[in-house]
């Protein structure tokens, strides 16, 4: 009988660790599509600025972009949203799933260096 409680301990642990992995690669692609949309944004407006196109050519596409970016970042809030609920079911069923999530309205120290040096 221990042998079995074991072989599900572990599964649950290797799952836990494959659905950890899997959540970081997507919420690493949704910052990645942000990242391209917003160099997107930069070259379509300096394009413009560059040439001698009228002022408002392309508006329908940058409205468009940024529209496209309102749902990236909608599509993070989501997957943020997953990341708590799936946090909270490897708590109940002890799949070791990694909290790396700070305290609510608390960063490491690391983290508020990281965001001066970027600005």
């Amino acid at each position: 009988m221990k042998n079995t409680a074991t072989s599900n301990s572990n599964q649950v642990a290797i799952h836990g660790m494959r659905i950890t992995r899997d959540l970081h690669e997507a919420e690493a692609a949704i910052d990645e599509a942000l990242i391209r949309q917003a160099n997107l944004l930069a070259t379509m407006v300096r394009a413009r600025r560059e040439t001698s196109v009228g002022a408002f050519t392309g508006q329908e596409a940058l409205l468009r972009l940024v529209a496209s970016q309102k749902s990236m970042l909608d599509a993070s809030n989501e997957i943020a949203r997953v990341h708590g609920r799936l946090l909270d079911v490897g708590r109940e069923s002890g799949s070791l799933l990694v909290d790396d999530c700070p305290a609510r309205g608390a960063l490491p120290a690391e983290s508020t260096v990281a965001l001066v040096n970027a600005s």
